[in-house]
Order: C-alpha cells, then sequence, then structure tokens
C-alpha cells in the first residue's frame, strides 16, 4: 500500500460527512431565517470541523493498536497503524497537526462569535483528543454515543447557526439533535459489531455493558425519533422531505435486528452513516428552497 493510500485509510473519508453536514445544515438555516450567509465563516467552520474529525480518527488509530483494541483481526475497515502501513508515533503527529489546524481556524472563529465559540472550540479540541487518549478514554466508557450526539449534532449545529447569526434558536437545537442521533446510530452499529473485541480491550461500551438486545432497541430509538423533525419545521411546502428516507430507516432498523452482529454490520453501518448524509441533506434542501 503507498503512504498516501495508507493515510487516506487512517483519515477515514467516509466518517467526515458527520462533521461536514451540521455547518451545512445551520447554514440553511440561518438562510431561511435571516436571508445570510456569511462565506469566509462557513468555511472556516468546516475547516475547523473536519479538522477536528480527522484529528480525532487518526488519534483513534494510532491510540487503539496501542492499548491493544485494533489488531489485524479487526471486524471493521482495516486501521493503518494496526496494519503496519504506519507507525503509532506518526499517525499521532498527523492527528497533532490535524488539531492544531482546527486550532488556527477557531482563533478566527472567535474573533467572530467571542467567547462562546472559545469554550465550544475548546471543549471540541479536548473532546477529540480525549475520545481515545488519556486514562479514561470516552470511546472506552458507555459515553461514546452520548458525546457524538452533543459534538456531531447539537453543538456543531447550534455553534454554527451562532457564528452565521449570533443568536440561538429552538429550532438549531432540534436539527442538531435528529443529527446527533443519526450519527450516534453509526456508533451503536460500531460498538454492537465488536462487542466481543471491546469487551476482551476493557471498553465499557453500552453494548458491552447491556448486550445486543439493548444495543438494537437503542439503534430503533435513534433512528426513529430524527423523524419526528418535520412537525416542527419551518415552511410549508418542503419541510417534509426527509420523510422520504422513513422506508429505508425502517429496512436499516430490520436488519440490525435480523443480521449477525458481527461483520456482517459493516454494510448497516456504511448505509447508516449515508442515511445521516442525505437526512442533513434533504433538510437543508427544505431551508433553501
Amino acid at each position: 500500500m503507498s503512504r498516501a493510500t495508507a493515510w487516506l485509510s487512517a483519515i477515514r473519508p467516509k466518517t467526515l460527512s458527520m462533521a461536514v453536514i451540521p455547518v451545512v445544515v445551520a447554514t440553511a438555516l440561518a438562510w431561511q431565517l435571516h436571508a445570510v450567509i456569511d462565506w469566509l465563516v462557513f468555511a472556516m467552520t468546516l475547516l475547523a470541523a473536519v479538522m477536528i474529525q480527522i484529528g480525532t480518527n487518526l488519534h483513534n488509530d494510532a491510540s487503539d493498536f496501542e492499548r491493544g483494541a485494533d489488531t489485524q483481526q479487526r471486524l471493521g475497515p482495516a486501521r493503518a497503524t494496526a496494519q503496519g502501513w504506519l507507525s503509532a508515533s506518526v499517525v499521532k503527529r498527523g492527528s497533532l497537526l490535524a488539531f492544531v489546524t482546527a486550532f488556527a481556524a477557531g482563533i478566527y472563529l472567535v474573533s467572530v462569535g467571542g467567547w462562546p465559540i472559545l469554550l465550544l472550540g475548546i471543549a471540541a479540541l479536548v473532546s477529540g483528543a480525549a475520545y481515545s487518549g488519556g486514562p479514561l478514554p470516552l470511546s472506552y466508557t458507555s459515553f461514546s454515543e452520548l458525546f457524538v450526539y452533543l459534538f456531531f449534532g447539537v453543538a456543531a449545529v447550534m455553534g454554527s447557526y451562532y457564528l452565521q447569526t449570533l443568536e440561538l434558536h429552538w429550532i438549531a437545537f432540534v436539527i442538531g439533535s435528529a443529527l446527533g442521533m443519526l450519527a450516534a446510530a453509526v456508533l451503536v452499529v460500531n460498538n454492537t459489531r465488536d462487542i466481543d473485541a471491546d469487551r476482551h480491550a476493557g471498553r465499557r461500551t453500552l453494548a458491552v455493558r447491556f448486550g445486543t438486545g439493548f444495543s438494537s432497541i437503542e439503534y430503533l430509538v435513534l433512528l426513529m425519533l430524527p423523524f419526528l423533525l418535520p412537525l416542527v419545521m419551518s415552511g410549508d411546502r418542503f419541510r417534509w422531505l426527509p420523510l422520504l428516507l422513513l422506508p429505508w430507516a425502517v429496512v436499516l432498523i430490520l436488519r440490525f435486528f435480523r443480521q449477525p452482529h458481527g461483520v456482517e454490520m459493516n454494510s448497516v453501518l456504511v448505509q447508516t452513516a449515508q442515511l445521516q448524509l442525505l437526512f442533513g441533506v434533504l433538510v437543508a434542501v427544505a431551508f433553501l428552497l
């Protein structure tokens, strides 16, 4: 494998949509409510969000290998450090570079949004580094879904909306909750697939603590609740667009309940991430049209 391909694997480009779509949706909401978009703010917000995601992915790649949680036998996509394509020290330096880039973009965003954005940015950077690092990594606890819900949903949408408008709005919280739930559902699939390996590595995820039956109910709730969003969205003509995805969500729930919770879950994981992306796209379209 070429070095460039190895780095691309470590960055995990398929996960970056979860960082991009909250910024896009929040900006579309700002357009609908205020008919204004600051494109420089949008670009810098997007840069900071993507760099934090990349930094978290790289740190996770290296740290999970060092802790013995990721091996060449893992059920999910191969990890660059575990496969020996890149060394843990090099991947961690890449993670630091991504976090520094996010910090640099954040300096401008703080000049726009003030101390609320400063606090949010610090929390996002610290949480990104602590997701797989430190004495008690978040990914090794029962709070990983909550982390994803907050930072890839509520905080991302509300923070991005605030940067465009310098105000908060309840609909930004509702949208952030919907996107955060769908992002957390991706993690539920991941943790259910890896339940045996996680138990062996000492992880205490919700799947490990309460079993696959609990995970199935959790996945169902996280996929269904976002489809209540059209009931509170403003506008009449396009607010029902996200409901076009409801049949797909039902199919994914049935697959989650029926399929063996092992390597077969990889396709469910990918499609759940795609569902979150398309849900956000349809919400943004509803706001822009």
